[in-house]
């Protein structure tokens, strides 16, 4: 049975689409800036954009001031990116939701290769193709790409063409409004909570689409890498200590998926990025440094102590989940 039922008419065009921004803070104006101008300059345009703010009255009026096309709410329930989707996801009116993060700009036909996959009735998100920005002007030499994830980025591991996927990147993503109606909205036990400092685990969107799964058994998720955007990647994101802190929250979020979903469920991809991925990147380091490129020791090592990291947040989460009443 489709996931979709019959529009009658096979095009993206053929579903109203709303786009779902939340910000927090004041230090990514002008970026939020960007963000709005792309999204106004689709090639494909939404019927409706909602920015959410979350909890910061000063944002909000400017916000206001600044953006009179789009339609701006105040997030007054808990904090963090999940509450202030689930706002805007209450009053969308689009068909396709699709949600991009405030320190993205989005390319100009980022909504309509977004929502081309949409023609197949079974199709339930997409994914696209967050490229980084780096505020330095150039990535660490460090930094391995299959980590880039860890910046909130695409990363080593994805597919190169359209294809299913399980994981949706929440820096550019997309669902059918069916979907939030079937299964609910995103965990407010997942996610970033903006209100403190440093590294944020994610995993609301995983979450949502292990849920999706379960209630939709021929729906799917499909990676679009020409639906890119810029993410900005700011000077603390590129530290080893941003680094190992995130690769550990990461491990946490994994431990609290299993819980709730099993470990089928909650590591199905991990398992073939870890076994596969993650030793071709190695080798491809060392493989750079015997060329004399000295920096792929240091992103070999970089792999081998994220996963290490990743690794011991997991143990750490269910240690806890045992040990806890």
């Amino acid at each position: 049975m489709p996931v979709a039922p019959d529009s009658g008419s096979s095009g993206p065009g053929a579903f109203s689409i709303t786009v779902v921004v939340s910000a927090y803070t004041l230090d990514r104006w002008h970026v939020l800036e960007e963000n709005i101008a792309s999204l106004l300059r689709q090639t494909l345009p939404a019927e409706q954009v909602i920015l959410v703010i979350d909890h910061n009255d000063e944002l909000l009026q400017r916000a206001r001031e600044a953006f009179p096309q789009i339609e701006v709410l105040a997030s007054e329930g808990e904090r963090g990116a999940s509450a202030a989707r689930n706002l805007a996801i209450r009053q969308a009116r689009g068909d396709i939701i699709a949600c991009i993060d405030d320190d993205a700009v989005a390319v100009d036909k980022w909504l309509e290769e977004l929502t081309a996959p949409y023609v197949d009735p079974d199709v339930l998100g997409t994914s696209g193709m967050p490229e980084p920005r780096w505020v330095n002007g150039e990535a660490p030499s460090w930094l391995p790409f299959e980590f880039y994830w860890t910046i909130g980025c695409g990363y080593g591991g994805l597919p190169t063409t359209v294809a299913q996927i399980r994981n949706p990147i929440g820096a550019s993503m997309s669902l059918r409004r069916i979907v939030f109606e079937r299964v609910g909205e995103f965990s407010s036990g997942f996610g970033p909570n903006m209100s403190k400092p440093g590294p944020h685990g994610g995993g609301e969107e995983t979450e949502l689409a292990i849920r999706a799964a379960k209630e939709f058994p021929h729906g799917k998720i499909v990676h679009v890498p020409e639906a890119k955007v810029e993410h900005v990647v700011s000077a603390e994101r590129t530290t080893w200590r941003y680094y190992l802190n995130r690769c550990r929250l990461e491990g946490r979020m994994k431990a609290l998926l299993v819980q709730e979903h099993g470990s089928m469920e909650g590591l199905s991809s991990e398992r073939t990025y870890t076994l596969r991925t993650l030793p071709r990147g190695v080798l491809r380091g060392l493989g750079d440094a015997l060329r004399g490129d000295l920096s792929g020791l240091q992103r070999a090592a970089a792999i081998v102590a994220g996963l290490a990291y990743t690794a011991a947040g997991y143990g750490f989460g269910r240690a806890r989940q045992l040990l806890r009443p």
